[in-house]
């Protein structure tokens, strides 16, 4: 029975991050559109200051009183957001976008390695070729035009990777056995993020506010309520459930959105290798969501 329950908890957490990993992946091919309209930070500082705003009107229905630690957790994981998302933009400006793709996909195989090291809770070997798979998986997915050689883009991508896993191993461990609020949480996490865009781009974002028209802000609607709202709500409703190697396994699938999107609303076109790319991250991130799970279970009842 208490399997059941358990197994009944662990498809309801990955609903909710499938749904977020397709939205993200959609959120690529929106915000190139904004940027070609505007700002880079500023377009940021304008979508996270907005979900701040919304989540906290959503939270004056029913609202539960900010704890310091939901405001210091909430602000520290807004800034470890900021840092990643920054080091992975100028990454994806610097190089092509298929190497970006690929080299991002390494924090699927870091993350369980730094939570390994962190709780000193290792997953089975066959857990890590999973990972690897999902990994190849991603190479044929996005490298149908081929690689471009090595350039700086590519060692920030790599940083950036590094600190994803680094960033979802922290707010997993800041997040543990605390008495938080996801909601508040989410709100401080977006609302520090915002703010630091805005530091970074202030003019930016003003001129990002005042130049879009009302396709523009349709998009950053669509950023701010599903990519941001529901999007790290989820994140954060999830991780306090789960590990952070479940949750990097799911958003290992935000690729083949990505091109799902593509194909649907930009023009694109996918070829066999593509195809073959998506099975196996498919294949590979059922096979190690399965071993997580029994991991998990197992760790669980010996404890």
């Amino acid at each position: 029975m208490n399997r059941l329950v358990s197994f009944a908890r662990s498809a309801q957490v990955d609903i909710l991050l499938l749904g977020a990993a397709f939205v993200w992946g959609a959120s690529y091919l929106a915000a190139k559109q904004l940027t070609e309209a505007g700002s880079l930070w500023g377009m940021m500082a304008l979508r996270f200051t907005a979900a701040a705003v919304i989540l906290a009107l959503i939270r004056s229905i029913r609202p539960i009183k900010f704890s310091k630690a939901d405001v210091w957790v909430g602000s520290a994981v807004g800034v470890g957001l900021a840092t990643v998302m920054t080091v992975e933009t100028n990454g994806i400006h610097l190089t092509s976008a298929t190497n970006a793709g690929l080299i991002i996909s390494l924090s699927i195989i870091f993350t369980p390695i730094l939570e390994g090291w962190v709780r000193k809770f290792w997953l089975p070997k066959n857990f890590f070729i999973a990972a690897f798979g999902a990994v190849v998986g991603v190479a044929f997915l996005v490298g149908g035009n081929g690689l471009q050689s090595p350039n700086w883009g590519d060692a920030l991508m790599f940083g950036a990777a590094v600190l994803r896993a680094y960033y979802q191993v922290v707010q997993g461990s800041l997040t543990a056995g605390r008495k938080l609020t996801t909601i508040n949480l989410t709100i401080f996490q977006t609302l520090t993020a915002g703010l630091i865009f805005f530091a970074v781009d202030a003019p930016g974002t003003v001129n990002a506010a005042s130049n879009y028209g009302s396709q523009e802000w349709l998009l950053l609607a669509f950023l701010v309520l599903l990519c941001t709202v529901y999007g790290f709500f989820a994140m954060m409703w999830g991780i306090r459930r789960t590990s952070a190697s479940r949750i990097a396994l799911l958003q290992g699938t935000e690729p083949i959105w990505a091109v799902f999107i593509a194909m649907l609303f930009g023009g694109e076109s996918l070829n066999w290798i593509g195809g073959l790319g998506a099975a196996l991250i498919i294949g590979s991130c059922y096979w190690g969501l399965g071993i997580e799970q029994k991991a998990r279970l197992l760790r669980a009842s010996a404890t």
